[in-house]
């Protein structure tokens, strides 16, 4: 057995990928693509047995990838998308993508290409550098008196996406995005303009082996706005396996990852239903972020990670999911910025009936008024039964966190 796996950008979450894998005696290599660890970004040194750093050189990263002769190369977040997907190519060919589709399974601009190229049904959208183009292609679209979604095309996790709505400048943020550098370590070189789609947002979790695609779970998001600032999380739940959105969603889904040449590993697929159907906000090659891993396994018994070593260990292939557990995770929102002075409130919701986990924030630290998941107080997962439980729950921890004593 092949007993080293190669995780690319191994931040936060990531973890799990390299304790499921010890689990199974197989080690971690954490590969950064960057020629430092992102500072704004935690990890967990003690769990790699090595560390590389990526400066440039493509051809002396790809001799040490194959020193390892690894069982697999993974992303551990979105930043890690492409690296990673180059090196399986190189390195691990039989557990690759279709050759060259990197790009299209983290940037947006990619995305919207390669869905065209396919004739899958999408949101108008621009990625450009050009305002003036932006402008062009604005009135040419129809979208003059229509609200905008303005984001970089490698952004993540809601990071520097801004509603315009219609009537307002949209330049502004246009060229406060664009020169930039995002919370991933990336200069924006160009942005995405995208019109605004009306109708409930879903993440679609999939795992792929051979061109298969297997359902981890569907989640219906619950988001709200802070000025301009779109799509701050407030809770996610799992659809159940025969409600009729999630077959639809997940039919949607497999022609995206076809689009976009997914055939092996995570894929994490924000989707819209509209009135004409499902349509893509974004999707990665990578595994669900936040809790969501956490929230899966909870909700179905199952997550991408554990998906994930069992393809690469086992050869297994799961086409679908069963819900063991009705389950919503709230995030958690700072309403201002200052000092955290407690917690106590929040505390409790250990002792709520359906509490299944939490990642709370620590006392007396200083907190900004989230406008991202990045700014985001951690979160709390209920599970149940009883519907009515998690809601009666849920309302619980909002009244809790409304009055949290946060000084100025």
């Amino acid at each position: 057995m092949k007993d080293t796996a190669i995780i690319v950008d191994p931040y936060a979450g990531a973890a799990d990928f390299a304790t499921a894998f010890a689990k199974r005696g197989v080690s971690s290599v954490a590969l950064f693509s960057t020629d430092a660890p992102l500072e704004t970004m935690p990890w967990s040194p003690e769990l790699y047995a090595d560390v590389h750093f990526y400066g440039g050189d493509l051809e002396s990263l790809v001799t040490i990838a194959e020193k390892y002769d690894p069982l697999c190369i993974v992303p551990g977040n979105e930043g890690g998308v492409e690296l990673a997907g180059v090196l399986t190519e190189r390195v691990t060919p039989h557990l690759a993508n279709v050759p060259g589709s990197a790009p299209a399974q983290r940037d947006k601009g990619h995305q919207y290409n390669a869905l065209v190229a396919a004739g899958v049904p999408l949101l108008r959208q621009l990625c450009s550098a050009d305002a003036d183009e932006v402008a062009e292609w604005i009135v040419a679209s129809g979208l003059r008196d229509s609200a905008l979604v303005i984001k970089p095309p490698k952004s993540a996790g809601t990071d520097s996406v801004f509603l315009v709505e219609p009537g307002q400048d949209w330049r502004p943020v246009f060229e406060g995005i664009l020169g930039e550098t995002n919370s991933m370590g990336v200069l924006n070189e160009a942005v995405v303009v995208m019109e605004f789609a009306e109708g409930p947002e879903f993440m679609v979790d999939t795992y792929s082996v051979d061109g298969r695609h297997g359902l981890v779970m569907v989640s219906v998001y619950g988001k709200h706005n802070r000025g301009q600032r779109l799509g701050i999380y407030d809770m996610g739940e799992t659809l159940a396996p025969d409600d009729p959105r999630t077959g639809v969603l997940f039919e949607y889904t497999k022609q995206v990852a076809d689009a976009v040449g997914v055939r092996n590993a995570a894929c994490h697929a924000e989707v819209i239903l509209t009135s004409d159907g499902p349509r893509l906000v974004e999707i990665a090659s990578r595994f669900s972020g936040s809790c969501m891993q956490v929230h899966q396994r909870v909700s179905t018994g199952d997550s991408q990670i554990d998906r994930a070593v069992r393809h690469y260990l086992d050869g297994e292939f799961v086409p679908y999911y069963e819900m063991v557990k009705r389950t919503r995770t709230a995030w958690l929102s700072a309403h201002k910025s200052g000092r955290l002075v407690s917690i106590e409130r929040l505390e409790k919701a250990r002792d709520l009936a359906t509490f299944a986990a939490a990642k709370l924030p620590e006392p007396g630290i200083t907190v900004t008024s989230t406008v991202d998941i990045d700014t985001s107080l951690g979160w709390i997962i209920l599970a149940s039964d009883s519907q009515a439980a998690i809601e009666a729950d849920y309302a619980w921890i909002r009244e809790q966190e409304a009055q949290l004593d946060i000084s100025e």
